[in-house]
């Protein structure tokens, strides 16, 4: 086995508690709360890890999310704790793919409750149209570390 192989793959995490206003008259998360805690783990980690690409987002450069996904493995309730973990899947051309995990949290316990997948494109407006540009290169690096 290679070394590689053996080593833990890293992640960004943020932890959440979740609060009455998250979930349905059943008493569980709504499910389109899993996707919003992929966009707030996203914004951690640029305000973190890749400040300069906020710059550009205010210079122009548009992250937009083209696709996401989450299939749901348990269900969350109030008071829950939720560490949500983001993996860098993959980076094509002006896409990126990243991968999400939630777990929830008991203690020493942790339960795999949904795994999902968001991929951004970068875009940079164009008069009326958004085109294609380039991975900024700080979020390149800044991801580098959690492929």
């Amino acid at each position: 086995m290679a070394a590689s192989e053996m080593e833990p793959r890293r992640y960004f995490e943020i932890r959440h508690v979740v609060g009455f206003a998250e979930t349905s008259l059943m008493g569980n998360v709504y499910y389109a709360h899993y996707v919003g805690w992929q966009g707030l783990c996203r914004e951690h980690f640029l305000r973190r890890h890749a400040p300069s690409v906020l710059d550009e987002l205010a210079g122009g450069l548009s992250l937009a999310t083209v696709r996401c996904s989450c299939d749901y493995l348990a269900e969350l309730t109030a008071f829950d704790e939720v560490a949500i973990r983001m993996r860098l899947g993959e980076v094509r051309l002006n896409r990126v793919l990243m991968l999400f995990e939630y777990w929830r949290v008991r203690g020493s316990e942790e339960e795999l409750v949904a795994r999902g997948e968001q991929e951004i494109a970068c875009l940079r407006r164009d008069g009326p149209r958004m085109v294609a540009t380039p991975v900024p290169v700080a979020l390149l690096e800044a991801l580098e570390p959690y492929r």
